[in-house]
């Protein structure tokens, strides 16, 4: 294998929080080489709703603009549905939240990297890796990539958290996310929670003629794309015969825990660094507001020389964003596995609209 030249900063992974950071810390000057083990633009499994801070960072990092009119879709609300019929509703602040496919963000993203500088290296797998006193070093099936610093942003099985003894185990109940587009125009600006028994189904308007339907579910449920949708009869009324507009595409375990997020020379970004689950629909924003936090960081961590004292306070602030995810996202998830207590704070929440407002407003940025 050849030997290349030191780079400032490898990041492995080209999900939205790879590409984000590596767009963010070449525009701040740095060298950076991203490494993606299948190709891009990249497909997933996501909700695919953008928070309004998710939509700022996004802006933040120069990409929203690249976004196509017909890949997009406001939100100006979420909306959670009970199977009683019990239904709240509250409006994101502003300018609101996006509904985007997710192949959409991924070239937004990658065009921003490429121009900030950032060389995007395909079909390369990291193989390997190896952190010394003064740098890291990245195999990959041709080549060992030298650098100051490697971020890890690869995905929710994180290779690199595992090699680094940082995968840490997690019980309880296992959840699995399922997802499909369907061809038929949005009949709301509101991303849609569905709650079910031991499944929800997360429905995002992200094109002016495309509804995204994501099934989380736990293993207990797990059945079909169809049949699990048809626990939901009402919403299958509003997709008549729409056909499917995207291939199926299934993620999980969900739940994932890292130790820590940072070692010298090593950050663990994005669902690498751990994930609780996708019913509050903020992973993307988490990953985006993160990574662009992390690349204006690197510029003066590098110069302190990517120990973790250096990267510190990038990890504290990431931790306390995270703790806030987390609460919401159980208690979210208390709800949905407790029917009678879900209905009682559905409709409560439902007669004080203001004060529901304002809750969404804090949670949602």
């Amino acid at each position: 294998m050849a030997e290349r030249g030191r780079r400032d900063l490898v990041v492995v992974g080209g999900g939205p929080a790879g590409l984000a950071v590596a767009a963010a810390a070449a525009a701040r000057g740095l060298e950076v080489l991203l490494l993606e083990r299948g190709s891009l633009p990249a497909d997933k499994a996501c909700g695919e709703g953008l928070l309004p801070a998710g939509v700022r960072a996004l802006e933040a990092l120069g990409a929203l603009a690249l976004l196509p009119p017909e890949e997009r879709a406001p939100l100006r609300a979420i909306r959670w549905i009970d199977a009683s019929g019990a239904t709240a509703e509250a409006r994101f602040p502003g300018e609101g939240g996006l509904g985007v496919r997710r192949t959409a963000l991924s070239a937004a993203l990658l065009a921003r990297a490429r121009a900030a500088g950032v060389e995007v290296r395909e079909r390369t797998p990291a193989v390997s890796h190896r952190r010394g006193p003064s740098g890291v070093e990245v195999a990959t099936p041709s080549a060992v990539e030298r650098a100051a610093l490697l971020v890890a942003a690869d995905g929710l099985s994180s290779p690199i958290r595992v090699r680094e003894g940082l995968d840490r185990p997690v019980g309880g109940v296992q959840r699995f996310g399922v997802r499909r587009h369907f061809g038929v125009a949005p009949w709301t600006d509101a991303v849609e929670v569905w709650f079910g028994e031991g499944l929800e189904a997360y429905v995002t308007p992200c094109g002016p003629r495309r509804v995204g339907v994501a099934l989380l579910h736990e293993a207990s449920a797990r059945s079909s794309f169809g049949e699990m949708l048809e626990r939901f009869p009402a919403l299958r009324a509003r997709l008549g015969r729409a056909p499917f507009a995207s291939a199926q595409a299934g993620a999980g375990p969900l739940q994932r825990e890292a130790s820590a997020r940072i070692r010298d020379r090593l950050v663990l970004l994005g669902d690498a660094a751990g994930y609780v689950d996708a019913i509050t629909g903020e992973g993307l924003s988490l990953a985006l507001e993160s990574a662009l936090e992390l690349g204006r960081a690197l510029p003066g961590a590098l110069a302190r020389g990517a120990g973790e004292a250096a990267l510190a306070p990038w990890e504290r602030a990431t931790a306390r964003r995270f703790r806030v995810y987390a609460a919401r996202t159980r208690f979210v998830l208390g709800l949905a596995r407790r029917p009678e207590a879900r209905r009682r704070v559905l409709s409560a929440a439902a007669r004080h609209p203001r004060a529901l407002a304002r809750l969404v407003s804090w949670a949602v940025g």
